[in-house]
């Protein structure tokens, strides 16, 4: 299987690029990418933890998914993709905001991404690719952001990030 490319933008996100994602993400090069956040009506959020095998942050706990647009892909597409992908279920997408944030892992690798932020809403069950993702599991607003400040460490450090965006974004406009 050959290494999929991230598009490379600059501050405007007009692509600028292509890279190899893990040469992306060992340089620190802006590139596109994307987070969605699934709800409930309970107003909980579907939480994935990454499967044990993933190369970075293994076993952490994350938003519902995200990953890179691949070229050519609109970003609600490239959430669409992703979120069947790794969750085995389809929801309308919307895109709710995006914005810049640079993150390093444990592993010496960097995280500097124009991320666009989206939403969906679903009810069930998802169908849970194990490849992707070893558990899931929903949590309240307000829960997640109280265990975030009791035990950071569980949680990936680009879903701290976001989720701090995301929860002030909640706060300024109604859904």
């Amino acid at each position: 299987m050959t290494e999929e490319n991230v598009i490379l933008v600059n501050q405007q996100d007009e692509q600028i690029g292509l890279m190899p994602k893990l040469e992306a993400h060992e340089k620190a090069m802006l590139h596109r990418a994307f987070s969605v956040f699934v709800l409930n009506d309970k107003n909980e959020i579907m939480l994935q933890q990454r499967a044990h095998q993933k190369y970075h942050s293994p076993l952490l706990w994350t938003n519902t998914c995200c990953s890179h647009q691949r070229e050519g892909e609109t970003n609600v597409q490239a959430g669409s993709r992703r979120l069947f992908e790794e969750m085995g279920f389809k929801t309308d997408l919307k895109e709710l905001f995006h914005f810049i944030y640079k993150a390093p892992f444990d592993n010496g690798l960097t995280e500097h991404e124009l991320d666009h932020v989206m939403i969906g809403y679903f009810n069930d069950d998802p169908a849970i690719n194990t490849d992707e993702v070893e558990d899931w599991k929903w949590m309240k607003i307000e829960d997640i952001k109280e265990d975030i400040q009791q035990q950071s460490e569980i949680y990936t450090v680009w879903f701290k990030i976001i989720f701090d965006e995301f929860y002030h974004y909640l706060e300024d406009h109604k859904l």
